[in-house]
């Protein structure tokens, strides 16, 4: 016997932002773990011209908000720029 839920496919994170400075995706980690918001990060490949990699920090739809509001006070406070994505996630895991 096969439970029900092992063929569904759920597919909910989105991509929250994209960083290019080390030190901001630190503050930004270690926010998202202090208010236990889970996420994952995504490296882009560099451009054959591009100076410096780039991620994307990928969560949960269900903690968009608060996860955006405490992106913003760390950019606000620090002055690093982010580019926010706030867009579904096209991951494949199946």
């Amino acid at each position: 016997m096969q439970p029900l839920y092992t063929n569904m496919k759920v597919n909910n994170e989105i991509e929250l932002c994209e960083v290019v400075e080390e030190e901001c995706k630190k503050m930004i980690e270690r926010a998202l773990l202090q208010n236990r918001i889970s996420y994952y990060i995504r490296w882009t490949k560099a451009s054959l011209f591009g100076k410096k990699q780039r991620c994307i920090i990928c969560i949960n739809d269900s903690s968009k908000e608060e996860a955006e509001e405490l992106v913003r006070s760390i950019c606000d406070e620090s002055g690093f720029q982010v580019k926010f994505l706030l867009r579904k996630s096209n991951n494949s895991y199946l």
